[in-house]
């Protein structure tokens, strides 16, 4: 990494610039504090368009049928694979205070 002050980059700027060009990183300071980091200019990437799966994807007809409820089961058993026990510990309402 090249620090430079901006007073001497002002000097040898073309310089600088195929240095960075060339993939060496240059900051540019003021009084010895980095404000700026002079790097190549890369182009925009295209943006992102959709669609591209169109046609491709099929669905089953019962895929989402009405009469399942997916979430019936998570009322019942809301920690699914954790022991009973331990879901028990976690509804009681009471508590032992410690004693002094």
């Amino acid at each position: 990494m090249k620090s430079i002050n901006i007073q001497a980059a002002k000097t040898h700027l073309s310089r600088l610039v195929e240095e960075a060009v060339a993939g060496e990183e240059i900051v540019l300071a003021k009084a010895g504090k980095p404000l700026v980091r002079l790097v190549p200019y890369a182009p925009a990437k295209a943006a992102r368009v959709g669609g591209q799966l169109a046609g491709r994807i099929w669905v089953a007809p019962d895929c989402w049928s009405s009469d399942e409820d997916p979430f019936a089961d998570s009322l019942e058993a809301p920690f699914p694979g954790l022991a009973p026990a331990l879901v028990a510990a976690e509804d009681q309402t009471t508590y032992d205070t410690p004693k002094s």
